[in-house]
């Protein structure tokens, strides 16, 4: 069963920023010595996934944004994608381009290992839409709190969730750890979470994540890791066949300014 156009946007994957959504660069990193920072971000994926879906039909992704940081730990940004769920669903859309704008505080507190992020995401496909089609727009608010390198993060959408209709008060919750390790400059990053799609039934599943890091220096970055999901093939599968939450193997080279 192909996804319907109502259903179809519901195909987001981090990050994020890299989450491998990406989640936005700014709500990763703590709050610079500097009063004001300005830094950019490009990367090459080697698909765009997010909170395990996938969103570019298992090809390549161009990503990049800009974060801007104040010494008090309020943070703004914007991050793209290029993407193809959409278009993959319903050949009447034409939505390359995601676009990714938050704004939030972070901040650390007791013995500096604890650490808390609150803030709003607004998700924002430009593009051509038919009629009575539901847009993908999603807006989330997200509060997360962390010990070490462990972060419980929750983010609600009080609009209906990528597209599927009368999905308000849709939530998602993940559990994420980045551990350095000793030897190569490694970091493990491992991650779970839980989708709740309200009223759209076998909509909600949960994704995971297992991967490895490395520092290469000079702003450069590369990510791999093996990601995958319980989604229902039902729900999840595009108008082209593809099941959108199968496992893969996924890598990026990240380099920030």
């Amino acid at each position: 069963m192909t996804l319907s156009h109502h259903a179809a946007a519901a195909l987001l994957a981090a990050p994020a920023f890299a989450l491998i959504l990406p989640m936005p660069a700014a709500a990763q990193t703590a709050a610079p010595s500097a009063e004001h920072t300005l830094t950019a971000n490009l990367s090459l994926a080697s698909e765009y996934r997010y909170r395990g879906i996938m969103q570019t039909n298992r090809r390549p992704a161009i990503q990049g944004g800009f974060d801007y940081s104040h010494a008090s730990g309020f943070y703004a940004g914007n991050w793209n994608s290029s993407i193809s769920w959409l278009n993959d669903s319903n050949d009447e859309v034409s939505a390359p381009i995601e676009m990714d704008f938050y704004a939030g505080f972070k901040n650390t507190f007791g013995d500096g290992r604890w650490n808390y992020d609150v803030g709003v995401l607004q998700y924002y496909y430009p593009g051509d839409y038919p009629a009575n089609f539901t847009r993908p727009y999603t807006t989330e608010l997200y509060a997360g709190i962390g010990y070490g390198p462990v972060f419980l993060k929750y983010s609600y959408a009080p609009t209906n969730l990528f597209g599927f209709h009368d999905s308000k008060n849709s939530w998602y919750v993940d559990l994420s750890a980045n551990v350095p390790l000793e030897f190569w400059g490694l970091t493990l990053n491992a991650h779970v979470g839980y989708q709740k799609v309200q009223n759209v039934a076998d909509a909600s599943y949960t994704d995971w994540k297992l991967g490895l890091t490395k520092d290469l220096g000079n702003g450069l970055a590369l990510a791999v890791a093996y990601i995958d999901t319980n989604a229902d093939r039902t729900v999840y599968t595009n108008a082209k066949g593809r099941y959108m939450g199968r496992g893969t193997a996924w890598a990026t080279l990240t380099k920030t300014f």
